[in-house]
């Protein structure tokens, strides 16, 4: 359990799945900075593991990956009908296409943000999706 600014927040658990080794580090180095702990997993196969694991409060997910991308994977888990099903999803991709966008809510995206993504909005946006106060 933590506290920020005087709000009473459990330790927020992240999984960062991404094919890239250094976008990964660059997500857990800003997510870490914000006090989140975080896990990786570099493809959607992974990904699945892990998150039927349990645990996690929120799953930052790019689409483009070997083996299980990351819209299939977040289709898969959504019909898991596990506690892991329920668990908010940002999408982070190089695809800009509105039809990407509706694709991603489709397959249970909760937001969808487009690389390159600062620090800042990263560190914005999961919080607000994994419901940590500020």
């Amino acid at each position: 359990m933590t506290t920020i600014e005087g709000a009473f927040v459990r330790g927020t658990r992240v999984l960062v799945v991404d094919d890239s080794s250094l976008v990964r580090l660059y997500y857990r180095d800003a997510l870490e900075k914000a006090g989140f702990e975080v896990e990786q997993a570099m493809n959607g196969l992974e990904a699945m593991e892990k998150a039927l694991g349990g645990g996690f409060d929120l799953l930052v997910v790019d689409i483009n990956m070997p083996k299980m991308d990351g819209l299939s994977f977040l289709r898969e888990l959504r019909r898991s009908r596990t506690e892991a099903a329920a668990v908010p999803a940002l999408i982070i991709t190089t695809e800009a296409g509105s039809e990407d966008m509706q694709e991603a809510r489709a397959a249970g995206a909760n937001f969808y943000l487009v690389k390159p993504v600062s620090e800042e909005d990263l560190v914005a946006h999961a919080e607000v999706l994994a419901g940590r106060v500020r």
